[in-house]
């Protein structure tokens, strides 16, 4: 049992052992550990030394069982027992892993860190080295795009929350001179619900601008539009016949205007017509062309340019008109399609018809741990043992050794 250690004595690579096989069998890590809880299950908590030198971090660390167990004796966790003929080891029975209640979950939110500016060739045991001063940490997310890259960021949690406090308000902490980001995991998740709802609020007040600037242009369009129509609008008068129409209209100003647009209907007593250029001009023509007097259907008409706001008022009408009736013509293009011979479905209707008898037509449907660096020979997907937590995307839990994350 690592009982009356000498931790004070341990190598290097002793302290490394030790660290790395207390992680596999920490409070963090062995419930997620579904290779590794599958084992303990099989001989009373117990896994060979055999097996797990197959985990990658601790094979990359050493091979030698004399080594491992002798780094274990030194420990003062006492979370580790070696057995008797030193082949195996197991978490103490002493050591029972905590149970999952909400005042745990609370109890590893005050001890998580947040912590970025690592550069993103860094490695994990780059990072734990550097940790390893700062205090006690149980566990470390090294935090990954979804190409599994390194994002320079990390999740830390530390052995206590006092350790993590006193992490945290450690003021201007450095990496390789570089200065770092640190918060409480928690304040990091606020701060990123902050920036989305700024960010949310900028992209709604944006596309606004951009909306109200569109409508200005459409506006400024329309208004350039009507003002190079000034001039163009005649408005006619008195009291007309029943029968009046825009033929009428049509032969006394054909050769003297070309009209654009006739605003009309049969019966009414008045009416504007918009010529494509001068109505005064296209008026003095035809009153030339008819001796000065210039009557629709023997009726006397008063005859008037009009300008000004006026004339931006019935343009408007006009072009409103000239939409609604571009409206129309679409909708007769659309529905003509479905009912006759031009489109698909008519042909559809015809070939029914012909067949005399109804047609089926077919449907178009047809019906991580990290790579075994840490926990055996396979890859097991981790079990949460924490409530996920909101982020921008939230972040997969520590596989392993190295898990991903999402966010910045």
């Amino acid at each position: 049992m690592a009982e009356n250690g000498d931790s004070e004595n341990m190598s290097h690579l002793e302290k490394k052992v030790c660290q790395q096989i207390e992680y596999y069998f920490g409070d963090y890590n062995l419930p997620r550990d579904k290779f590794l809880k599958e084992k303990i299950k099989l001989d009373n908590g117990w896994v060979t030394l055999e097996t797990l030198i197959k985990f990658n971090r601790l094979n990359r660390l050493t091979k030698d069982f004399d080594v491992i167990v002798r780094a274990l004796g030194k420990s003062k966790s006492e979370l580790m027992e070696v057995s008797e003929d030193k082949t195996k080891i197991r978490r103490s029975p002493n050591k029972p892993l905590p149970e999952v209640t909400e005042q745990y979950r609370n109890s590893v939110k005050s001890r998580s860190v947040y912590i970025k500016g690592f550069p993103l060739d860094a490695t994990l045991d780059d990072v734990i080295e550097w940790l390893d001063s700062k205090g006690k940490v149980e566990s470390i997310q090294m935090r990954k795009t979804l190409q599994k890259m390194f994002k320079g960021s990390i999740f830390a949690i530390f052995d206590s929350a006092e350790s993590a406090k006193e992490f945290v308000e450690t003021p201007d902490q450095k990496y390789n001179d570089k200065e770092l980001i640190v918060l409480f995991k928690d304040d990091y998740f606020a701060k990123k619900k902050e920036e989305r709802k700024q960010k949310s609020l900028e992209v709604k007040a944006k596309a606004k601008q951009e909306k109200e600037e569109k409508q200005k242009q459409a506006e400024d369009a329309e208004m350039k539009s009507l003002e190079e129509k000034q001039g163009c609008l005649l408005k006619f008068s008195g009291d007309l016949e029943d029968q009046t129409c825009r033929e009428d209209l049509h032969a006394i100003f054909s050769n003297h205007g070309e009209i654009k647009w006739i605003d009309f209907v049969r019966g009414a007593k008045e009416g504007i017509i918009l010529f494509k250029s001068s109505a005064k001009e296209a008026l003095d023509k035809a009153k030339e062309a008819n001796q000065g007097s210039l009557q629709l259907r023997g009726k006397d008409v008063t005859w008037e340019v009009i300008e000004g706001e006026v004339a931006r008022e019935a343009l408007k009408k006009i072009m409103e008109g000239q939409q609604e009736l571009l409206n129309k013509k679409k909708g007769k293009g659309r529905k003509g399609k479905g009912k006759g011979g031009k489109g698909p479905q008519g042909a559809q209707d015809r070939k029914v018809k012909f067949q005399g008898k109804k047609t089926k037509f077919e449907s178009d449907d047809e019906e991580e741990g990290e790579d075994n660096s840490s926990t055996g020979p396979v890859s097991p997907k981790k079990r949460p043992l924490e409530e996920s937590e909101q982020e921008e995307s939230t972040p997969k839990k520590l596989k392993t050794e190295n898990g991903d994350g999402e966010g910045e």
